[in-house]
């Protein structure tokens, strides 16, 4: 990155901050997404159960295998040989897990976190649930309001997803979201929190670089 990236993404992420604390969360900058796993292995304790929803930012910061080696109980569904009845089961486990990690889809500059889900499990456990939320975003989620939110979802993340996923919906033909009618399609449920839900324990932390979809 320049200089100039260097600064302009603390000066958006520093805003956000301060847009996530006005809403209830607790938030905070870090420049670097090692800075957020060093943070990630020093606050979670090693016997508590770590739930994830899904999330390539979470991935990117290279710290579950970390969690895995000094004993923690990672609570992951993404397993390509499990059963659907093993990928259920995970999923509920998750939602009373010590804590649970995620990325989120876009925040506004206002401090409002937008997701779409396709199963619903993902936003329900950073919605209750989770002793422990845990929201990492990367600089390139932040977007001006709610529907500029809702169009990166549709032009970006659900069809970067769906390719990822290995889906044949529509939109990984065209490249955008199509709306669709498939039964594999993900973008089912949206929610939209507008401040911090108020009986769960919710940190979001905003990174200086670009990280997932």
């Amino acid at each position: 990155m320049t200089e100039a990236h260097i600064w302009q993404n603390e000066k958006l992420g520093l805003r956000v901050v301060e847009a996530l604390k006005k809403n209830r969360f607790k938030a905070e900058f870090m420049a670097t997404r090692e800075a957020v796993r060093q943070w990630l292995l020093e606050l979670i304790p090693t016997e508590a159960s770590v739930g994830l929803g899904g999330s390539v930012t979470i991935r990117q910061l290279n710290v579950l295998e970390e969690l895995k080696k000094r004993g923690n109980r990672i609570l992951d569904h993404n397993d390509p040989m499990a059963t659907l009845e093993e990928k259920t089961r995970v999923r509920r486990q998750q939602l009373t897990s010590d804590v649970y990690l995620s990325g989120t889809n876009a925040v506004t500059l206002d401090g409002k976190l937008v997701n779409l889900d396709g199963t619903g499990n993902r936003v329900a456990a950073m919605i209750y649930g989770p002793q422990k939320v845990i929201i990492v975003i990367g600089i390139n989620k932040i977007v001006k309001d709610v529907d500029s939110a809702l169009e990166r979802i549709e032009m970006f993340a659900a069809p970067m997803n769906n390719y990822r996923l290995g889906y044949q919906n529509p939109c990984v033909k065209t490249g955008f979201c199509m709306d669709c009618e498939s039964e594999q399609r993900i973008c089912n449920v949206i929610t939209i929190m507008r401040k911090k839900p108020t009986q769960t324990d919710i940190t979001v932390i905003i990174i200086g670089e670009e990280l997932g979809l």
